[in-house]
């Protein structure tokens, strides 16, 4: 959420009762996953059904992996209360009426592929500034707005996710009618509401009125200082079009001076957050920490002074960071849920979002191995435990089966970097092959076992192409035409028995030294030649444990040049 009203100053020891605490995790918990010890607190409220859980962003931009906290959080808890028998619905609020205060320097298109604005009609942003999402045209003319073409892409990562949420339009409500309620109310009571905001808010003087309306002359979305007077009986407020500070700079406006009824316009974030809550009857609600410390205090003490309602049960999240440094839609430094599909499985995406919300985290795509080997580790638990029956599940017991489409058979795994080992070639024959002599594949697996396990290898190759890691390189599925001296020949058969005898990665590392200072090679002559047998080129992975990772067969084949030609060896 973008505006910048939504980050001033508060005070957060106003919000006095216990209920209203954002940090829901912090301490010691009732359960050992934490979507079930929030599912507790929600139940605690003995709410009736469908109990509503609600996320929500502006669609300023590219949505990227941490805008899907708030989905993926809340897909955990709605399922922790659907295994109670709990029926749950799962809203996702589009803020699509808020006005676009800056141009991005990135955007995407509904691929997921993030462009630079000279890829798109930019111009049409620039004009278009101070006006709600979905009154400006969709730069990539594929939508029917700039709002509805982001909030589709946030769609189609909920849909990747496999969350069944159920995007809510916030301009479609207000111009339904939805709104109107609490809108007429909050006017009514304006000058309670403005003393209520007016103790978390700096900006809020006697003029103050909890209403934006829409000018229809520019269709700027004015500030609350444009509304001159109010008509509750007609549902109207009268206002003069005036300037909008965003950020540094000033959106002018018009002058207009016009009639708004209350479908023309919107709430300030400090009441429409409040106002979201009591028209969608919502239950639960996560939000990242900057609300937790900003606009929660005040919109929980709104709903229950102004409004005479309860707020949903709350849970500060921590965010992400994208190897290392904070993402940003506008700088271009994200990556989207389309993208991290390409190198990981869903259900370890799925499992990131395991992780308890309390702490920061930071998603590295260079350590994605790291990530994968946690998420085995996890899945090996949770069937470890399912086989002991009489222990209790732990959370690897409550969560697994919420990631994955079946926790009933236990499923082969590759680890991840033997996967982008075998994603170095391209004979599908030979990675099965080598899969079997590591044992990563029992011989009793059955055709389309083999088939899934397999599958992790196209993923772990996209890993290393994108990274350029140590697994980037392509084995040469022919011998090449190569040539070598006597020496190099010979040293190259020694350590063709080496490996032969089934000596691990290190020692066939340590055996190429030593080979070489015995024939009186340099030891980087000796290695140049491995990667000309398997790589055609002159450098490539960490040569010993690479070799050991391979076909024994076929890496002793290569390294006596079985089937090529080495007629033309220098004597």
């Amino acid at each position: 959420m973008t505006d910048p009203e939504r980050g001033e100053s508060h005070d957060f020891s106003r919000v006095e009762d216990v209920n209203d605490d954002p940090y829901i995790l912090a301490g010691s918990q009732s359960r050992d996953f934490w979507a079930e010890s929030v599912a507790d607190a929600i139940e605690e409220r003995d709410p009736g059904d469908p109990i509503v859980i609600k996320g929500g962003i502006s669609p300023s931009g590219v949505p990227h992996l941490g805008n899907m906290n708030e989905i993926a959080r809340g897909y955990f808890v709605a399922e922790a209360l659907r295994e109670r028998g709990r029926t749950v619905r799962q809203i996702f609020t589009a803020d699509d009426r808020d006005p676009l205060r800056k141009v991005p320097r990135k955007l995407a298109d509904l691929d997921g592929n993030v462009v630079g604005l000279g890829e798109v009609d930019a111009g049409a942003l620039g004009r278009n500034l101070g006006k709600p999402y979905t009154a400006i045209p969709d730069p990539f003319g594929c939508c029917d707005s700039y709002g509805a073409h982001f909030s589709n892409l946030i769609e189609r990562s909920a849909e990747l996710l496999d969350v069944p949420v159920e995007t809510v339009s916030n301009t479609e409500r207000y111009e339904a009618g939805a709104f109107d309620d609490v809108i007429r109310h909050l006017l009514e009571h304006r000058e309670q509401a403005r003393n209520v905001l007016g103790q978390y808010q700096e900006k809020v003087d006697d003029d103050y009125i909890p209403f934006r309306p829409i000018c229809a002359e520019c269709g700027h979305v004015t500030e609350t200082d444009a509304v001159r007077s109010v008509d509750l009986d007609a549902g109207t407020v009268d206002y003069v079009c005036t300037d909008v500070e965003a950020g540094e700079q000033t959106i002018e406006g018009c002058g207009h001076e016009g009639t708004a009824t209350f479908r023309e316009g919107k709430l300030p974030w400090r009441f429409e957050w409040p106002a979201q809550w009591q028209v969608l009857d919502v239950d639960f609600e996560p939000f990242g920490k900057d609300h937790a410390e900003g606009s929660w205090p005040s919109g929980a003490d709104i709903t229950r002074t102004v409004l005479d309602d309860s707020p949903p049960v709350p849970m500060a999240y921590e965010w992400f960071t994208l190897d290392g440094e904070p993402f940003s839609s506008s700088a271009g430094h994200v990556i989207m849920v389309q993208d991290v599909l390409e190198f990981l499985e869903p259900e370890v995406l799925r499992y990131f979002f395991t992780k308890d919300p309390s702490r920061a985290r930071d998603f590295s795509i260079e350590r994605a191995d790291q990530l994968v080997d946690e998420f085995d580790r996890f899945e090996r638990t949770y069937f470890d435990e399912h086989a002991r029956e009489d222990e209790t599940m732990d959370e690897a017991g409550t969560a697994y089966p919420m990631i994955v489409e079946s926790a009933s058979d236990r499923p082969i795994r590759l680890p991840y970097t033997f996967a982008a080992v075998l994603g170095m070639t391209d004979d599908s024959e030979l990675r099965e092959k080598m899969a079997r002599r590591q044992e990563h594949i029992p011989e009793d697996a059955s055709e389309s076992a083999v088939e899934a396990a397999l599958g992790r290898v196209e993923y772990a190759r996209t890993w290393a192409e994108r990274t350029d890691n140590a697994y980037n390189y392509r084995l040469a599925t022919d011998l090449p035409d190569v040539s070598f001296g006597g020496d190099t020949r010979q040293a190259l058969d020694e350590l063709a028995d080496v490996v032969e005898a089934g000596h691990d990665g290190e020692a066939i590392q340590s055996e190429i030294f030593e080979t070489a200072r015995e024939h009186d090679l340099d030891p980087g002559d000796l290695f140049t030649a491995g990667y000309r047998l398997f790589f055609d080129t002159d450098q490539g992975p960490k040569l010993g444990p690479f070799l050991a990772e391979l076909d024994r067969e076929f890496v002793v084949e290569r390294l006596r040049r079985k089937n090529g030609r080495d007629s033309n060896q220098m004597p």
